[in-house]
């Protein structure tokens, strides 16, 4: 029996006046089981201030948030529970300000989260009641060392997992179950796939990322005219000095794909493109950036952002063609964070892995 380092056998008398525990309580799911509990709480003079009722194998487990009578130890509570034919799983103190209702209190937890990604670990520790909560490399972060309940890995992202651990009671699976949804949720808002998304280029410039539409025809007209012919030739592989206007809204709105582009100010300075294979392969990836706008990692954010919405469409794989010795693609690719092998020369693919997850 795991009570955060407090046990039966413990005999220390803990505080009194203001204190408020957190219990946790494994019994038999039958009629009458928590009323004898809460009756023997009041005769011990203990003032019942929240309850949650979680299904785990074999019975139910209640979460009570008690204020207990002045005097009144850990220890003596156990007993208590236990003459009752229950078993305390754990026992740990809390704050009157945590009585909210779980599903409320994990949706507040989120939006803490999206105003400060970077407090995401201690937004989960909050969900979960845990001791700690870590951010650890992915291979690292070992999942199968559980340690009882008591430990607990979340990936998020390729790269990372968070690991949570708390020793004064067990995770119990509707608690995995709510933090895996509010870390889902925070996945789709990062990566906000319906919206526009804002990247800082190397010299600090700002630029914004959105969708391609009919409206743009003008602006990535006036891109192509501030290309050089070098920049058009790896781009579409012909010697253009500018692009058709009849293309134009074929590269807006490409056939089952679509196109991205890359605005500063009120200029389209980059334009990215996502077309699946009619034949069931990897979708083709094609980038193209203005002169003075290349060599600012604004091509990596163009691939990071279109290998997003190909993962969200299914895809586990993308192709750029890319001209023999063009490599400018793949240094991208590799900025972006994405997996590419050295291309095969004689087929001037470039094949770039998505990762999982």
């Amino acid at each position: 029996m795991d009570m955060g380092r407090t046990t039966a056998a413990q005999t220390t008398v803990e505080t009194a006046t203001g204190t408020t525990w957190r219990l946790r309580i494994r019994m038999d799911d039958s009629p009458g089981t928590l009323a004898r509990i809460t009756i023997r709480l009041a005769d011990l003079g203990c003032n019942i201030l929240g309850l949650q009722v979680m299904p785990v194998p074999g019975g139910v487990l209640d979460e009570l948030v008690v204020r207990p009578a002045p005097g009144l130890g850990r220890a003596e509570l156990v007993e208590a529970i236990a003459a009752e034919g229950c078993e305390c799983a754990g026992v740990t103190d809390a704050d009157v300000r945590e009585l909210v209702e779980p599903a409320t209190a994990a949706l507040a937890a989120a939006g803490r989260a999206v105003d400060d990604p970077a407090k995401l670990a201690d937004v989960l520790r909050d969900v979960l009641a845990a001791d700690m909560v870590t951010l650890v490399p992915s291979n690292e972060a070992n999942p199968a060392r559980t340690e009882g309940g008591h430990r607990r890995v979340f990936p998020v992202g390729p790269e990372g997992a968070l690991v949570a651990r708390r020793s004064w009671a067990p995770f119990v699976q509707l608690e995995i179950t709510r933090a895996q949804a509010m870390l889902g949720l925070l996945a789709a808002v990062r990566a906000n796939l319906a919206g526009p998304s804002v990247v800082t280029c190397t010299d600090g410039a700002m630029v914004v990322l959105r969708p391609g539409r009919p409206a743009d025809t003008d602006a990535v007209f006036a891109l192509h005219t501030r290309c050089s012919t070098d920049t058009l030739f790896h781009r579409y592989h012909t010697g253009l000095r500018t692009v058709p206007r009849r293309w134009l809204h074929r590269l807006l709105m490409p056939p089952r794909g679509l196109s991205l582009l890359a605005i500063a100010g009120r200029e389209v300075v980059a334009l990215g493109q996502l077309i699946p294979s009619a034949n069931g392969g990897p979708a083709e990836v094609s980038l193209l950036v203005a002169d003075d706008w290349q060599r600012k990692g604004l091509g990596a954010a163009l691939l990071g952002r279109l290998a997003e919405l190909g993962a969200a469409a299914g895809h586990r794989e993308l192709v750029a063609v890319c001209l023999p010795g063009q490599d400018a693609v793949r240094r991208a690719v590799l900025r972006a964070g994405l997996h590419a092998p050295e291309p095969d020369a004689r087929e001037g693919v470039l094949r770039i892995e998505i990762p999982a997850g």
